[in-house]
């Protein structure tokens, strides 16, 4: 794949509405929604209800009916419920995919995601690629979205920058129908989060993956995606001005080599679990999406 890097199309960004006039539209879907406010509180909040109308081009019948989805989706899976320690072989998995402990330049919310990162060796790489532990990484994105959405509660504007290594990937790294699942999931429950996504390093191989991909990633998600390369200046001035180059990990150019520190990072995510209010009881390990049929 040729060198490539993607802005964000002026013309196509959503003009936000005045403050006075977005709380009316926030009301104004509160009232389609019935009883599904007192039902869930939480999620149904006045962020959540603003980022889905901003997905919608601020149409509250539109950002209704998506809302209600999501509403019967999370009956099902019960996403506020998941807890760090409900999450089998979650110090592996973090390494694959984590929430830094620092922000961007603009101080939006980091998620990063280490695509052929190997689990310890203690599992073997066909019970890693089972339908088993692909349902529980989709689990664990589910519950790292849910920490997303509580950091972007009160933001005025999409709040994570999401960042994909894909230097060592193939085609065994990100299944298929995992890929297919977390974009639903994404994009159906959790729009509006995503500010920037950042692919880094995709190998030639990948442009085969990313014909199928790109068909299902939606036209305001794809002006987001940004593929850049560590030998492209234009790519690595572009990460200094958005990153603190002493956090930023090396695998994205930056000068931070340290690994991740699970143990710290488990108190963290322990801790964000009680201001979540997520239940420490573990969840029916039996709970798959709709879409999984």
């Amino acid at each position: 794949m040729s060198y490539l890097f993607k802005t964000r199309s002026e013309a196509t960004q959503l003009k936000p509405a005045s403050p006075e006039e977005q709380q009316r539209k926030i009301d104004d879907v509160r009232q389609l929604l019935g009883d599904l406010p007192t039902e869930m509180p939480s999620f149904l909040s006045d962020g959540t209800i603003r980022r889905f109308l901003w997905t919608k081009s601020w149409s509250t019948e539109q950002a209704a009916k998506a809302l209600k989805e999501a509403v019967k989706w999370r009956r099902q899976f019960k996403p506020e419920k998941i807890h760090w320690d409900d999450l089998p072989g979650i110090e592996n998995e973090a390494r694959r995919a984590y929430i830094p402990d620092y922000l961007d330049k603009n101080g939006h919310t980091v998620f990063v995601v280490m695509t052929s990162l190997k689990v310890s060796l203690s599992l073997e790489l066909r019970i890693y690629h089972s339908f088993t532990s692909t349902k529980e990484r989709i689990k664990q994105l589910v519950y790292n979205l849910e920490n997303m959405a509580m950091d972007s509660e009160d933001a005025q504007e999409e709040n994570v920058i999401w960042m994909c290594n894909f230097r060592g990937w193939t085609l065994s790294s990100t299944p298929l129908w995992e890929t297919r699942e977390s974009l639903h999931i994404i994009q159906n429950y959790y729009p509006g989060l995503i500010r920037t996504a950042i692919l880094s390093n995709p190998p030639k191989i990948f442009e085969s993956f990313w014909k199928m991909v790109k068909h299902i990633i939606e036209p305001t998600l794809q002006e987001k995606l940004k593929f850049v390369y560590s030998d492209n200046s234009e790519s690595q001035r572009i990460m200094a001005d958005m990153f603190d180059m002493d956090k930023l990990e090396s695998a994205f150019g930056g000068r931070n080599t340290a690994s991740l520190d699970i143990i710290k990072y488990a108190e963290r995510m322990r801790r964000r679990d009680q201001l979540r209010g997520a239940s420490k009881k573990n969840i029916n390990d039996n709970i798959s999406s709709p879409n999984q049929e």
